[in-house]
């Protein structure tokens, strides 16, 4: 199997902006943020690149500061053929059904090309402005029971009643005429992000794929493996600084680093007042070790979240590193760089032919 390489979709402004720190300290929790809006020109051109380097998916990020994900992969899937689209949604806020309606009609309008990142949720308090005061177990628990109707109704096609009843939901003879259309699948894949048990638990019952923060291959061997073993694939999230040489790569590693305290303080605010075990997990890393080992940097982590873990090296350096975690059975990534265009063009035009290559001699 070739690995799967996405990228993650720049928000709103950041394809104009230069810098990790220029990005953070202008976007996202500001409000007059451009996150806050649709960017749909420069997102199209970033979506063409994507798809001409042969970039599978691009995920789009949830959260009460952006657009809403299906939207946004509706109008980006009508503006491109190939590309594909993997939405973050928190389960939860709106009943499975009419989400299952809202999904299926988004695979029609775009040839099955959408995919779906199942996030609990981080933040008690934007749950609650959602109108969501569940705890971080009941929000997994729920999630299980929304997966388990939506997958009834997606495996029937609507020639059978769906009727549930659970601790959070009731339904009674469902029905949904509107299938999910895409080329061999009668459902979407379905990712599970998250470090916890609960997380973990959830994609082995209810998912495709496994999606979680990069670590060395040692410590994410036995992980992987007993995810494999249940039949479900393995993403990791990264940033990515590759260069020629291992020098230049460490000095655009290195430039990456904040010029304005304010964001690591916000950072940390944010990272330590979320109950995401992945998130805490991840600050807990970065203030103990700057290296996981030659190639991963945790040192952008306190200034930018929990998924700045960085893959940092030279092309070759970075082809290997990958691979290597292809051995251990991970067969995804879903990656970051900054400047958000020319991180992703450098990786497809000088690291991705090496990999092709790699996994073309061992077939």
């Amino acid at each position: 199997m070739a690995l799967r390489f996405h990228w993650m979709l720049p928000k709103g402004g950041e394809l104009g902006m230069r810098t990790a720190w220029e990005t953070s300290r202008v976007l996202t929790t500001e409000n007059a943020s451009p996150a806050a809006l649709p960017d749909m020109d420069a997102w199209i051109d970033f979506a063409g690149c994507a798809e001409a380097i042969g970039i599978d998916s691009v995920l789009i990020s949830f959260s009460r500061y952006e657009p809403d994900t299906l939207l946004v992969a509706c109008a980006l899937g009508r503006a491109v053929r190939k590309l594909k689209f993997i939405a973050a949604y928190r389960l939860g806020l709106m009943q499975p059904t009419t989400f299952v309606q809202q999904l299926n009609t988004l695979s029609a309008l775009i040839d099955g090309r959408i995919a779906l990142n199942v996030v609990a949720g981080s933040s008690p308090a934007e749950q609650r402005g959602y109108g969501d005061f569940l705890d971080h177990d009941q929000r997994y628990a729920r999630a299980g029971e929304f997966l388990a109707i939506s997958n009834a109704f997606w495996h029937n096609r609507g020639n059978v009643d769906v009727n549930f009843a659970g601790e959070y939901y009731r339904i009674e003879k469902g029905r949904i005429c509107t299938p999910f259309l895409a080329p061999k699948r009668c459902a979407p894949e379905i990712y599970i992000a998250g470090h916890s048990p609960q997380a973990q638990r959830l994609a082995r019952a209810r998912g495709n794929c496994w999606m979680r923060l990069i670590d060395t291959p040692e410590t994410l061997r036995a992980p992987v493996a007993r995810a494999r073993e249940h039949g479900i694939e393995v993403c990791l999230r990264l940033c990515l600084v590759c260069r020629s040489t291992r020098e230049e790569a460490m000095r655009a590693a290195a430039a990456l680093l904040p010029q304005d305290g304010g964001i690591t303080r916000r950072e940390r605010h944010i990272l330590r007042s979320s109950d995401s075990q992945t998130l805490q997990g991840a600050l807990a890393i970065a203030d103990q070790v700057d290296w996981l080992n030659q190639q991963l940097w945790t040192g952008l982590v306190p200034h930018y979240g929990s998924s700045a873990i960085t893959l940092v090296g030279s092309f070759d350096e970075v082809a290997s590193a990958l691979l290597d975690y292809k051995r251990i059975g991970v067969t995804q990534f879903v990656i970051s760089g900054w400047p958000k265009l020319e991180e992703m063009m450098i990786f497809g035009r000088d690291v991705l032919p090496l990999i092709r290559r790699a996994e073309q001699a061992r077939q």
